[in-house]
């Protein structure tokens, strides 16, 4: 075992950045540990390359999602059924220490209930938000993390310094007067994702109302999914809340996808 893993995860908790140990817990290699943190190479081993490379990539999904648990791997990193077959199972505990990521959904519409079962099975700490106490309720979005009142602007005031490239703003709302706050806010932050539901012709009118208040900029322009969602098909909330999580994911991971802020025409057929 790496004699700098201690040192090296004592400081990342130390500075709260993200990081996690994988240790092996039962099998070949029992006892054997890598540490995991994003952008960085691994330390350690958990006795074979092959392994290292299947659990670095394992446990970093699970520090994106902020969860720790169990994983089942061959010697080699074997992770099909028919390679385990006949084969030695090597079980490991990977251990993260990360926030999970966070999901500000703007505008609380009949979409937004939706996005928000999507948005926790992935593993998300979701906060609703909208100015209009009747529909910003605990009894319409049980699933919330956190039910808020409040305009946009206020919002990312006091915490959109808590936003980074994990995290997600979804908003759902067509009133401008709720809109182009919320956009406003997002590009101010280091937000990963920043998704506006609406037509074709609505993004285009938004983008007027933007100009007038001053966003210009081609770069920021750009970070804005809209329409928003993978080019699926989707029709119902529900469909569409996996359209919406299937891009962050695309997004967050590099894939070329065929989005629909990147397509000509109605986005329903």
């Amino acid at each position: 075992m790496s004699t700098a893993i201690y040192p090296e995860l004592s400081g990342a908790l130390r500075d709260e950045e993200p990081v996690a140990l994988v240790t092996v817990i039962e099998g070949p290699g029992i006892g054997g540990k890598l540490l995991v943190r994003p952008d960085r190479e691994p330390i350690g081993s958990l006795g074979h390359d092959e392994l290292d490379r299947v659990a670095h990539r394992d446990a970093l999904a699970e520090l994106e999602a902020g969860r720790s648990g169990v994983r089942h791997y061959g010697p080699a990193g074997e992770t099909t059924p028919e390679d385990l077959i006949d084969t030695p199972i090597v079980r490991v505990f990977v251990e993260s220490w990360a926030p999970p990521p966070q999901m500000w959904i703007f505008g609380a519409v009949d979409f937004t209930a939706a996005l928000v079962k999507v948005a926790k099975v992935l593993g998300y700490r979701v906060t609703v938000c909208d100015a209009r106490e009747v529909f910003a309720t605990r009894r319409r979005f049980p699933m919330a993390d956190e039910v808020r009142v409040t305009w946009p602007t206020p919002m990312f005031d006091e915490r959109g310094g808590e936003l980074s490239a994990r995290d997600a703003v979804c908003i759902l709302t067509h009133d401008p007067k709720f809109d182009v706050p919320a956009v406003q806010g997002a590009l101010a932050t280091t937000v990963g994702y920043i998704g506006v539901m609406g037509s074709r012709t609505t993004h285009d009118r938004r983008i007027e109302r933007l100009a007038e208040a001053g966003v210009t900029d081609e770069h920021d322009l750009d970070r804005l999914m809209s329409p928003v969602g993978l080019d699926i098909g989707a029709r119902t909330p529900e469909e569409t809340a996996v359209s919406i999580c299937a891009e962050i994911i695309a997004r967050r991971t590099g894939r070329v996808t065929p989005s629909l802020r990147d397509g000509e025409g109605p986005i329903h057929q």
